[in-house]
């Protein structure tokens, strides 16, 4: 049975066209994956089903009564909410319900006996509701939800203004989870999630008995996961069953069917044209002449796309630093309260290290503490000499209101506007992404900003946050390729082994300094 129908989609901003007569449906227990390049609009298409956008063209329907439930990258918590407060905000509708009834309650003092039967009719509906919902047994799933999460750790008395980017997520996918949607829209919901978390939602969503959307560019993990894809490329939507895998065989597979029919009929139509040039000027041969012209005017002409822009890291490398990099003594990294345990840490040139463990345990407050950008609760860190220290955060300011040429120019004012543009070419983003300001971007775009600045900038440590988060295949590929080719040292936060496996020299577990509970 179809929960939703999406039927001839056309929509785009200002002259860039996202979807052209787009249809698409979604059956009941479908686990969907929603794959495309970076700027290609799975977001968009989110946004558009879940009514945030209204599409230029095309119908959106869903079956009646269908409940959703929507992750995305953008997704917020009410400030101040404790972490119980949010996880129980899934049931809202039961406690309108109990408002309700109350309502009535006190109502049914002073009514007439007419008055009195409708409540009382009422009344019974809303009680029989709120049993079938569990709604007496509220508390108790709360924390069953977040004892599984590892929330109840965290304490659920604690304010969601306390936690991390990745605690934040967790939260919101407790609250989905308690929801019980029919269909769960989750877009990129790995970001900022660590390797165990990760593997839970794998489980869950691998025993997930209603329907789904995915959109990842976890590989390992879309491919644990879903068992379809739908591709998003040059504004259409095309179905493959199977896992990402079977789709790229099939993909491979169908551009090379559409590259050799495109070849062949190259060929007929120059064969053709010559006849028809040679030809037609003969009374002999004209009317075979206008037979084979009249044959080229009615055939449906195969057109290849054009090849998306790949982008191009190299990093650029300054000299060669002192031997020791940095060097903390007895230093307590934290914001007020202290995030780990005195720190005896050193790093020497060559060493490419990741850090991991859990989100909110201290990860960014180190590199940031080792950068300066945070000055230590106490201890010290030394830097070594001759650093040129290239730093990848991990979001950009939203309230950016600059372009991505006036972001580049004021990093790099030496630039010529042909320098700028040809940098920002190389890591991907087309001429219009370019002259779009940066905050109406998307996360894979914004990312390719950051690391457009990065790259032309000579540097011989880096230090990443999570420099993966929001990157299609493509760059994620790009961007491996060019870290382990770059011979300066690194120092990367990082959730996917699969990316940093043959990079890392060395891999830092945090969760054995930290003071938090995780």
């Amino acid at each position: 049975m179809s929960i939703l129908n999406v039927e001839n989609l056309t929509h785009g901003f200002g002259d860039r066209a996202i979807f052209d007569n787009v249809s698409f449906r979604l059956l009941r227990g479908e686990h969907i994956g929603l794959i495309g390049a970076n700027g290609e609009g799975k977001t968009t298409f989110i946004n558009i089903i879940t009514g945030k956008l209204a599409p230029d063209e095309g119908r959106i329907e869903w079956a009646k009564n269908v409940r959703v439930g929507c992750l995305d990258q953008h997704s917020a918590l009410t400030e101040g909410t404790s972490v119980r407060d949010a996880l129980a905000s899934a049931f809202d509708f039961l406690y309108e319900m109990e408002a309700r009834m109350n309502e009535l309650c006190e109502k049914m003092g002073t009514a007439s006996q007419q008055e009195l039967d409708a409540c009382m009719e009422e009344l019974g509906t809303i009680q029989d509701l709120l049993t079938v919902h569990d709604f007496y047994l509220i508390d108790a799933k709360v924390e069953e939800v977040a004892r599984s999460l590892g929330l109840m750790d965290l304490g659920l008395d604690r304010s969601v203004s306390d936690l991390s980017g990745g605690q934040r997520t967790k939260v919101l996918l407790g609250k989905l989870l308690l929801e019980k949607p029919d269909i769960l829209l989750l877009d990129e919901p790995t970001n900022y999630l660590d390797a165990e978390h990760i593997e839970w939602l794998k489980r869950y969503l691998t025993d997930y008995e209603n329907a789904f959307i995915l959109i990842s560019h976890d590989i390992p993990f879309l491919n644990s996961v879903v068992n379809l894809i739908y591709h998003m490329e040059n504004r259409q939507l095309t179905r493959y069953a199977g896992d990402y895998d079977k789709f790229r065989e099939a993909y491979a597979m169908k551009q090379s069917q559409l590259n050799a029919a495109y070849n062949k009929q190259q060929k007929e139509i120059a064969g053709l044209k010559d006849f028809v040039a040679r030809n037609k000027a003969r009374v002999a041969t004209r009317n075979m002449a206008m037979s084979r012209q009249k044959k080229l005017d009615k055939m449906d002409v195969i057109e290849l796309s054009a090849a998306k822009p790949k982008p191009e890291f190299r990093f650029q490398e300054a000299r060669t630093p002192g031997r020791c990099l940095f060097k903390t003594h007895s230093l307590v990294i934290g914001y007020g309260q202290p995030l780990s345990s005195p720190l005896d840490l050193s790093m020497e040139r060559g060493e490419k290290i990741v850090l991991i463990g859990a989100n909110g345990i201290g990860k960014t407050t180190l590199l940031k503490s080792i950068l300066g950008l945070i000055p230590p609760l106490s201890g010290s860190v030394a830097q070594g000499d001759y650093l040129s220290i290239g730093y990848f955060e991990q979001e950009t300011d939203q309230n950016l209101s600059t372009t991505c040429i006036e972001e580049i120019w004021g990093e790099f004012p030496g630039f010529s506007q042909y320098e700028v543009r040809s940098a920002l070419a190389k890591c991907g983003l087309t001429t219009r992404h370019i002259e779009s300001k940066v905050k109406v971007l998307s996360g894979g775009e914004q990312a390719k900003v950051r690391l457009c600045k990065l790259i032309n900038r000579k540097t011989n440590l880096l230090l990443l946050d999570e420099p993966t988060n929001h990157l299609d295949a493509d760059a994620k590929a790009e961007l491996r390729r060019a870290l382990k080719e770059y011979s300066g040292s690194i120092l990367m936060v990082c959730h996917e082994p699969d990316f940093y496996g043959d990079i890392a020299t060395d891999v830092w577990d945090c969760t054995k300094w930290t003071t938090r509970i995780v």
